[in-house]
Formats: structure tokens, C-alpha cells, sequence
């Protein structure tokens, strides 16, 4: 039995009888990737699909691949090989015949020869390249009396290439890894109960330290792909940055009891301010979050942030809200092109067309509870009218809760590794809905383990679709971070969430 490897290659070319359309749907179904996912795999590059495979399985996946429609290839992995004497050479020289009726093992090279339904009749490989022509018929012969041939991998150098190759991204094994949350509400109880009663009796000042113990058990437990989150702030710095907001409140309060027109003065002000404190929050929460020892980074501009907070809210109310939808896709994009890991941006790669079918799925959805709601109060009265009104937020509330965070991490990049997010409105709603009607009934006990059932539930939603080498992209981030180094003098926490 043979020992070779072998893996799965894709060029982003298509078999003759299917579209390029089609072929991404088969396979974005096969792979469960998001579409934007599958475009990457159509961009020229020879990528590896999957590595390390038997000769069997080899085989196998590209028989999927090539039903699908892509034009797969298998290759052996290259492994050193003893080096022969030109003694070994010489005897090795005269190939033996073949026994009748035990030909070798051949390539297949079109359709016809898997054990698959072809599309289109053999016809049209007779307009490709004179090599790959020639080593079709060849095959086709040798064949032709035992019937289909499985397709199986010869050593590179075997077949003609009818093409130059172009570049190869090595390795490309894609491969999903889901996030996970491991916490559990009873454990999570005794660090909420604490950090309640340490806050009243410290008048408040113990809250930084809370907010601390807080999120290093939500980031700790938080896994993905076998490695948990760190939380790394310093909680005299977060007692700083809300002093600081204290202060500022109480100064503003004084000013406009002295001199009311100052508080118009003031409040403009303000609004200019605000751009600038939620680049240094959002700041402040990235770099301290580490994912295997690498911390996480926001940069952004006071211009960008200026537009996402002050300009495009604006504009949105004096359009009569039809800016919503550009003016949430304008926030994630500052959001995710801001975020780093290490010295690697995250990319969003959101259209507006997306977004406003999005939102115009949710205004119809809105529309029709609205003329239920009106038909059950001709119909049956003011109490029926109420329910219907309430079934609709509720609907509409789960929809967008659940649709934002899907089309958010769906389209978000971080150097050709993906995210994949499925999170489902009627389950949001059932979650909130519960856990509401479980914390009034314990009356507030039951907040710990609302919290973790939350948590629980997104990170079993959420996935990562890693391609290629994982540990190695993290280990040059950490090594460029550590020579980098990271500035936290400049940045605060005033508790502003990034949604």
C-alpha cells in the first residue's frame, strides 16, 4: 500500500456544461462559505483546496468537486526521495510489460472518464489544446474496454500542462473552526454577586474593577480553535477615563446653571467631541483584547469618525431615514477597517445593495404587522390590535438583532480568513423573551445566567473559516507586534460599545 500524500487543487476554472455561476453555488453549498468566500477561490490563483489526503480519498473529494463543476486537480505531495545509484538507475530503465488484462491506473481528464453522468458529449474537448487532446484520447483508449476509470493522481511532470501555472498560495486548506463559549451561570454568579456589593459599598469606585472581572471571564471563556481570549486592562485606567467623564458632567452642570446660553455653546462642543472619544474607547477595548498573546488595534481618523458619527446621522434625518441603510453600512465599515489583529486590518466587504434589501425586507415585514394590527382593530377591538402591534416589534426587533450581526460577520476578512455568522431571529427573540421573563421573575437573580445563555448562544453561531496555516499567521503578527510595541497611554475607556 502506498504511502504518498496527495491534495485537491483549484485554479478557478470551470468544466465545459456548467456555468461559472453554477459552479459557485455548488460549491459555496459544498463548503458552507459565504459568497465572498467562494469569489476568492475564482481569482486565478492555484489554491490547494485540501492537503494530506490517501490516494483513495484524493480521488473521492475531486469527484465531488468535479461534480460540482470545478475543474479540480489532484497532485502527490512532494516528499524527499533516496537518491538512486546509476547502478539502481540502469535496472530500474526497462519497464516490464503489464500482464493482460491488468492495465495500469490512468488519469482521467474529462467527464466521461469519472463515474459521473457527463454534461455535454465528448465533442467539445476537441477545440482544447493539441497536448491536452492527445492525452484525452490516450486515456480514452486504454479505457475504453473495462469501462469508467476512476480518476487517479500521477507524479507531477507526468502530463503536459497546457498552461503556465500562476501562482500557488501554499497551503490552502480550508477548514472551519467554531467559536465556543464554555462559561456556566452558576460560576458566573459568584463574580456578578461580588462585583455588585463591592460597588455599593465603594460608592461606585469598585466598578472599573468589576468591568474588569467581567469581561476576562467572557474573554476566557471564549474559545476558537482551541485557544481562549485574554482581556488585559488595567482597571485604574477605566477608574481615570469615567472620573474624567464624571468630572466633565459635573463641570458642563455648573457652567449652564451660571450662564444658560453657554449650554448650546457647550453642547455643540460636545457633539464635535464625540468622534474623537469613541475612536479612543473603541481604541481602548482593542488593544486591551488578545487572541494568543497578540493583541487586537483600532486606528481611525478624526475625519472618518467625524462623517460615521455627526455627518451621515444628519443627513439621514433630513432624507427622511432613506440613508439608514447607507449610513449603517458606512459604521460597520469604520468599525471593521479600524479593527487590527496585530498589524492586520480586518476588511468589509458589504455592499450597499446588500444592505438596503436587507432593510427593505425588514420594512416590509413592518408593514404588514402594521395593517394586521389595523385589520384586528376593525375586526376584534383595541386588545387584539395591541398583541399584533407587540408580535411585530418583536419580530422586527429579533430580525434585525439576529440580520446585523449575520451580515456584519459574513462580510468581515482578516487576510483571506473569513467569518461565518447564523444566528436566527426566531431563536433571538425566544432567548430574549425568556430570559426577560426569568430575571423579573427572580428579580434580578437570574441576570448571570441570562447573560451566559446570550453569550453561549452567539459564539455557537459563529464560525471562522480558516484558510491555510492558522498558527503561522499568528506567530508573525506576534512577532511583529512585540517589535512594534503598543501605546496605551494615549487611549481611556468612557464605556462606549462598538455595537
Amino acid at each position: 500500500m502506498t504511502t504518498e500524500r496527495y491534495r485537491i487543487q483549484f485554479e478557478g476554472r470551470v468544466l465545459q456544461g456548467f456555468s461559472p455561476d453554477l459552479v459557485k453555488q455548488n460549491l459555496q453549498a459544498l463548503f458552507r462559505l459565504s459568497p465572498d468566500r467562494i469569489e476568492t477561490l475564482f481569482d486565478g490563483s492555484l489554491r490547494t483546496i485540501k492537503s494530506d489526503l490517501s490516494f483513495d480519498d484524493a480521488n473521492a473529494y475531486r469527484d465531488r468537486l468535479m461534480k460540482a463543476g470545478a475543474d479540480a486537480r489532484v497532485t502527490p505531495v512532494a516528499a524527499p526521495k533516496p537518491e538512486l545509484t546509476m547502478k539502481d538507475e540502469a535496472a530500474a530503465a526497462p519497464a516490464a510489460p503489464e500482464p493482460a488484462g491488468e492495465k495500469p491506473p490512468v488519469h482521467a481528464t474529462k467527464m466521461s472518464e469519472l463515474a459521473v453522468e457527463p454534461i455535454e458529449s465528448d465533442k467539445s474537448q476537441a477545440n482544447s489544446e493539441a497536448p491536452a487532446a492527445a492525452m484525452a484520447a490516450n486515456a480514452a483508449d486504454e479505457t475504453s474496454s473495462t469501462g469508467p476509470a476512476r480518476f487517479e493522481a500521477r507524479p507531477v511532470g507526468s502530463t503536459p500542462q497546457s498552461r503556465p501555472v500562476k501562482k500557488e498560495v501554499e497551503p490552502e486548506d480550508i477548514r472551519q473552526a467554531p467559536f465556543e463559549f464554555v462559561g456556566r451561570g452558576g460560576e458566573y454568579f459568584g463574580i456578578w454577586i461580588v462585583n455588585i456589593l463591592l460597588t455599593i459599598v465603594t460608592l461606585g469606585i469598585y466598578s472599573a474593577w468589576a468591568t474588569v472581572r467581567n469581561n476576562q471571564y467572557f474573554y476566557g471563556n471564549t474559545r476558537l480553535d482551541d485557544a481562549s481570549f485574554q482581556y488585559l486592562a488595567n482597571p485604574v485606567t477605566i477608574l481615570k477615563g469615567r472620573l474624567l467623564a464624571v468630572g466633565i458632567f459635573i463641570l458642563y452642570s455648573l457652567l449652564t446653571e451660571l450662564y444658560q446660553p453657554l449650554a448650546i455653546i457647550l453642547g455643540i462642543g460636545f457633539l464635535f467631541a464625540v468622534p474623537w472619544i469613541v475612536i479612543r474607547s473603541l481604541r481602548f477595548r482593542a488593544i486591551n483584547s488578545a487572541y494568543r498573546n497578540v493583541r487586537f488595534d483600532f486606528q481611525a481618523s478624526y475625519a472618518d469618525a467625524l462623517m460615521v458619527m455627526v455627518v451621515w446621522p444628519v443627513l439621514n434625518v433630513l432624507t427622511i431615514l432613506l440613508l439608514t441603510p447607507f449610513s449603517v453600512l458606512k459604521s460597520h465599515k469604520f468599525i471593521a477597517h479600524g479593527m487590527r489583529y496585530g498589524t492586520t486590518p480586518f476588511k468589509l466587504h458589504n455592499t450597499n445593495s446588500e444592505y438596503y434589501a436587507f432593510f427593505g425586507k425588514g420594512l416590509l415585514i413592518a408593514i404588514a404587522f402594521a395593517v394586521g394590527a389595523f385589520i384586528s382593530a376593525k375586526m376584534f377591538g383595541q386588545v387584539m390590535f395591541t398583541l399584533v402591534l407587540m408580535a411585530g416589534y418583536i419580530t422586527v426587533f429579533g430580525y434585525f438583532m439576529a440580520g446585523l450581526s449575520n451580515i456584519f460577520m459574513n462580510g468581515a476578512t482578516l487576510k483571506g480568513h473569513g467569518f461565518e455568522s447564523d444566528l436566527q431571529p426566531g431563536q433571538m427573540i425566544w432567548i430574549y423573551i425568556s430570559n426577560g421573563i426569568l430575571v423579573a421573575l427572580t428579580l434580578g437573580l437570574f441576570v448571570p445566567w441570562a447573560k451566559v445563555r446570550m453569550a453561549r448562544y452567539r459564539a455557537s453561531c459563529t464560525t471562522m473559516v480558516i484558510e491555510g496555516d492558522l498558527d503561522g499567521f499568528i506567530a508573525a503578527e506576534n512577532r511583529r507586534t512585540s517589535a512594534i510595541g503598543q501605546e496605551l497611554g494615549d487611549a481611556f475607556d468612557v464605556g462606549i460599545a462598538a455595537f
